[in-house]
């Protein structure tokens, strides 16, 4: 019976091992694809005549002219200022504090920083060859649409694990409404949006991974994320990422074999449906990134926060 214990122990210790390693390490893993995501669309709609047609055909066909609809978009825009910035990075600082988690203040403080920092310096810095002879300067990766994203992340990492997946989806809601609404004022492409959220991620999720490396061998809590918002997210992700990729396909057909075989407007849901993807994935990922972090400071075991 001692043997048999000994053996069902080390195995358990075994799996709780690894378990804690890849709580540990999938932030990073995340981070990784997210930076290759982003790169990879630079590449695709940047760096081609083909994407760079696609996608100023999508920005080009928003052409909406609802009063409500105009209306929303404009205030939506208007919401993501930097005092909005310095008051969520307040908000976090003051709501990890009470949670004792101090690494997340400093976290979350980090989050808005680099993401809005790097998306900025990468506007100013990459090179965007006139390829479709629109003659528009660089306006990738979006800076609105960063500044929206890292303030729902934000909000998500510093909230306590029982209100993130709520957070998850009105953070989604708002970030979809501030992107769309870049591309309707013609202020951004699809493309520039879509990486803006994948260099949020990636520092989010990078961020996530050092705050684990710092705690690595404590007391870990479950890991699930929370299902209220990563079921509507995987939902929505897949609806529209399948309609991205019909529409997208027309697209290029319209561009290469039949002109004019779709309309402005057409172009226009298609560059939505792929920033309603974009957006539920990225929500998605990070959910469930921030859904293993600690409960509390002591990591004792005590009451969650």
């Amino acid at each position: 019976m001692t043997a048999v214990a000994s053996r069902q122990a080390h195995a358990d210790t075994t799996r709780t091992v690894s378990a804690g390693g890849w709580h540990s390490i999938s932030p990073l893993l995340v981070a990784v694809l997210s930076a290759t995501g982003a790169y990879l669309v630079h590449r695709v709609f940047i760096r081609t005549t083909l994407g760079q047609s696609v996608d100023t055909a999508a920005m080009r066909g928003g052409d909406v002219r609802h009063e409500q609809v105009t209306e929303v978009l404009s205030r939506t825009l208007g919401a993501t200022q930097l005092a909005v910035l310095a008051v969520v990075c307040l908000v976090a600082a003051v709501v990890g504090a009470l949670r004792r988690r101090f690494d997340l203040s400093i976290g979350a403080a980090l989050l808005v920083v680099a993401a809005n920092v790097a998306c900025q310096q990468f506007k100013a810095h990459l090179d965007r060859p006139d390829l479709d002879g629109s003659g528009m300067p660089n306006s990738f990766p979006s800076g609105h649409t960063a500044a929206a994203a890292s303030v729902a992340f934000v909000l998500i990492l510093a909230f306590p694990r029982a209100l993130r997946g709520a957070m998850g989806l009105i953070g989604a809601a708002y970030v979809t409404l501030v992107a769309v609404a870049t591309v309707w004022a013609e202020w951004h492409r699809p493309s520039d949006t879509v990486a803006a959220l994948l260099i949020v991620l990636a520092c989010g999720a990078l961020i996530t991974w050092v705050i684990r490396l710092r705690r690595w061998g404590g007391p870990r809590p479950s890991s699930t994320p929370a299902r209220v918002a990563t079921l509507p997210l995987a939902l929505v992700g897949a609806v529209s990422a399948a309609a991205f990729t019909i529409g997208l396909a027309a697209l290029v057909l319209s561009e290469r074999v039949l002109p004019d075989l779709v309309t402005g407007r057409f172009a226009f849901f298609t560059g939505v449906a792929g920033i309603v993807a974009a957006v539920a994935v990225t929500f998605h990922l990070w959910v469930r990134v921030t859904a293993g972090d600690p409960l509390s400071g002591s990591d004792n075991g005590g009451n969650a926060r």
